[in-house]
């Protein structure tokens, strides 16, 4: 099962932050940032504990599968990997190598785009809910008729708000998306998100699956000269965390699909009780992954 890391211990790095995944740290280079893909699960932007904390390897098998995504998708856009080569990373951070290894990058210092790029190619989730009280989703208007995980005529762009830690993000229509981060940046970033969601569809169905759904984040390099900031590829991408994957051979439109993804969890959590405002649990002390539900999302 290998080794558990729920919380990264590197006291000769400055931690940056821990996200709902992630831990961020500061090294010796002031214009790169180490990462490190943690074993915590979260659904619903909570995360969720258990007697024996934690998915073991869960934050390698984000970290390489991120790996092979931005290695097959550099010729859409640039990401911000340096190496995760940890012999070729600043000295303070070789001393680490036991937690490390294999769930690490060291990435490019960016400014983050202040919105979560999700891109939906079927309607499922939080997208199927909206369109069977109104229609739509995120505030766009469908055609009539369509039934739950049925396939969109296109891939959809719907951004939502990019929350901190412990708040919702929030979906909203493309031209909130636009007012909050300016025209220009918005139109870059939609239309990036979909080519790659596209190319990322159609290489998972070489592969007997589909990708339902996915999210992107994207950063800004500084300006050099009088040419603008560069747009880049950010965090994860293309892993269970940030999108639905239903096995192909499976699939059927009209109901919940089978999936290789978070669901499971999600669905478990809300049939336990879940809801928005109870972020802390019933009983205040936080949501436990029950362990008769914990090998299924191993």
């Amino acid at each position: 099962m290998g080794d558990i890391l729920v919380h990264s211990e590197l006291p000769g790095l400055l931690l940056v932050s821990r996200g709902k995944v992630r831990d961020i740290y500061a090294t010796s280079d002031p214009n790169a940032l180490l990462f490190v893909a943690s074993d915590r699960i979260s659904a619903y932007d909570v995360i969720l504990r258990n007697a024996r904390q934690g998915i073991p390897n869960k934050g390698r098998l984000l970290t390489q599968l991120s790996l092979f995504w931005f290695q097959k998708l550099n010729d859409v856009i640039p990401n911000h990997l340096l190496t995760c080569d940890i012999d070729a990373m600043p000295q303070g951070v070789h001393q680490y190598r036991t937690q490390l290894e294999g769930r690490t990058m060291l990435v490019k210092k960016a400014t983050v785009v202040p919105l979560e790029a999700i891109v939906r190619g079927y309607i499922t989730g939080s997208a199927w809910a909206e369109y069977k009280k109104s229609g739509t989703v995120h505030g766009i208007a469908l055609p009539p008729g369509l039934v739950e995980s049925q396939e969109l005529p296109e891939p959809l762009f719907t951004p939502s708000t990019k929350a901190e830690q412990g708040a919702h993000d929030e979906n909203i229509h493309p031209d909130q998306a636009a007012k909050l981060v300016g025209e220009a940046l918005y139109k870059r970033v939609s239309t990036v998100a979909l080519e790659l969601y596209k190319r990322a569809h159609a290489y998972a169905r070489t592969r007997g699956l589909i990708l339902a759904d996915t999210k992107f984040e994207f950063g800004l390099l500084p300006a050099v000269g009088d040419a603008e900031p560069e747009l880049i590829l950010i965090d994860e991408v293309l892993t269970p965390d940030s999108s639905r994957y239903w096995p192909a051979a499976e699939y059927k439109p009209g109901g919940p699909q089978a999936s290789f993804d978070k669901q499971y969890l999600r669905d478990w959590l809300v049939a336990q009780g879940f809801k928005k405002g109870l972020e802390s649990g019933p009983s205040g002390d936080g949501w436990t992954i029950e362990e008769a539900v914990r090998p299924w999302i191993c």
